[in-house]
């Protein structure tokens, strides 16, 4: 039996997984998170222990039997996030998540000072990575900065709480920015940026590696057995490829979770900073892959479905999809600019936001759903194109995340992107399921036999009908972006 945990922006969800491929149970708990000032996003890291434990003693009292036979447990959780510890190991101030986007000033700052950073971290500096973080903890709390004894990662303050050791690995380490992505091992040049040295940084592993061991008391508490070994583990996205065997070059995903990404498998580091494409280490050894990612995906349904009332998504999505088919109403919807939180690739703005465009008296709440279904896929689109500059093509994707769970949302997906989309047997498990398997490598397991593809569910091809319409609408919605962006900034700097 192996475990995987995966520690993300809105819930921690907990997987039991047998040698058989069979995930024998599944539990979350839910996560909140604080905006106290503009573009600001934090979570405090006990909450994200307590949530652990929670959802660990729920799996405990539906299925304790297996549970006690888990040899392994595996990590993944979302990316950049700044946990910072003093002296005494105690938290110093909330986590500063990735999709925080205080940083903007101290990111010019860090290549001003330092042209090379992008060559050798494999990215530019973006305010959601956590570099910059610890540069504006700098400049604005010097006080919590000059307390700063160890920098942990989301999933790793998890593994210190699991064993007491400071240990990252490499795919979430190459989102710091303080890791030479091509060499995966810190950078000390990248560290001095930010007034920081190894001794600030935990320990490097490969995530199909052992990085520690279980506590007694935490096993206890958990209902496993004694030395239960905790695998390296991965951030969220390679931890989700693995899941789903995205384990070659060329092997891919989309994943419509909180944020939006476009994920494919290198054989080499194959870094492109000028289209904002991510360049990082995967989970597993001698590989890496490149991303796009957008900051808000499904949570950008999340939020309309608040806007107008509906109970929750599913009943928004239910309203579209029963006009959705009709391209004629399609073709007339308002444009949505996805923007909330601002973006990523290929934009690198932390300033854009949320836009509807051609608002008018029939605009009803399914036209308000399929604008922000259309927007999201826009906005992969845009990533898509970006890869494609960086010299990378794909072929089929795999869909994975909340977003994966509507067949009307696939298919939208299919018909911008052009590709043909499918969802896998286990897919919506994701990064937990990935986490288990690597808990399963660290165990000793065969990678060929661990992280085989899961069977297909369905298969959406994209629809040629639609192509023209949809080719007109993106070339406006990109337009629209190119014209709204002096006023983002200006809006941003009040």
């Amino acid at each position: 039996m192996y475990l995987g945990i995966d520690l993300g922006t809105s819930e921690v969800k907990v997987v039991l997984l047998n040698e058989h491929h069979e995930v024998l149970g599944t539990q979350h708990a839910p996560l909140a998170v604080s905006r106290p000032q503009p573009g600001w996003s934090e979570q405090d890291p006990q909450h994200w222990w307590d949530a652990t434990c929670q959802a660990m003693q729920a799996l405990r009292a539906a299925h304790g039997r297996p549970l006690a036979a888990v040899r392994a447990v595996g990590l993944s959780g979302q990316m950049h996030g700044a946990v910072l510890l003093d002296a005494q190991h105690q938290v110093l101030r909330p986590a500063i998540l990735w999709n925080d986007t205080r940083a903007a000033a101290q990111c010019v700052q860090m290549t001003e000072r330092m042209p090379s950073l992008p060559q050798v971290a494999g990215n530019l500096a973006m305010p959601g990575f956590t570099a910059p973080k610890l540069a504006w903890l700098q400049a604005h709390e010097p006080d919590v900065f000059a307390r700063v004894s160890r920098v942990l990662l989301p999933k790793d303050y998890l593994r210190w709480r699991m064993s007491g050791r400071f240990v990252s690995e490499m795919s979430d380490a190459a989102g710091t920015l303080w890791l030479d992505v091509a060499r995966r091992d810190w950078s000390d040049d990248l560290l001095a940026l930010t007034g920081l040295t190894r001794a600030h940084m935990p320990a490097l592993v490969e995530g199909s590696a052992v990085s520690a061991t279980l506590s007694a008391d935490v096993a206890q508490a958990w209902g496993l057995g004694a030395q239960v070994i905790i695998a390296g583990g991965g951030g969220d996205n390679a931890a989700s490829a693995v899941g789903i065997g995205a384990v070659r070059a060329g092997d891919g995903f989309l994943s419509l979770g909180t944020s939006g990404v476009l994920f494919v498998v290198t054989d080499r580091f194959r870094p492109n900073p000028a289209s904002a494409v991510h360049a990082f280490c995967h989970a597993l050894p001698a590989r890496w892959h490149q991303m796009s990612v957008m900051l808000s995906a499904a949570s950008c349904l999340r939020w309309a479905a608040r806007l107008v009332g509906a109970k929750d998504e599913a009943a928004l999505l239910a309203q579209v999809q029963d006009k959705g088919s009709d391209a004629g109403w399609a073709a007339r919807v308002p444009l949505f600019l996805p923007y909330l939180s601002g973006e990523r690739t290929p934009h690198n703005d932390a300033d854009a936001r949320g836009v509807f465009f051609g608002l008018d008296h029939d605009t009803d709440a399914a036209a308000l759903a399929h604008s922000v279904l259309e927007g999201v896929a826009f906005g992969m689109r845009d990533g898509l194109e970006a890869l494609r500059a960086a010299g990378t093509e794909v072929r089929r994707l795999a869909l994975v995340g909340g977003g994966a769970r509507s067949a009307y949302w696939a298919q939208l997906h299919a018909d911008v992107l052009g590709l043909p989309i499918v969802t896998l047997s286990g897919g919506e498990a994701g990064a937990a399921l990935g986490a288990a398997r690597l808990a399963w490598l660290a165990d000793g397991g065969d990678e060929a036999q661990v992280c085989r593809v899961p069977p297909v569910l369905r298969s959406y091809e994209p629809d040629a009908a639609r192509q023209d319409m949809l080719q007109r609408r993106h070339q406006r919605f990109r337009a629209l972006y190119q014209a709204l962006r002096p006023g983002f900034a200006a809006a941003q700097a009040g």
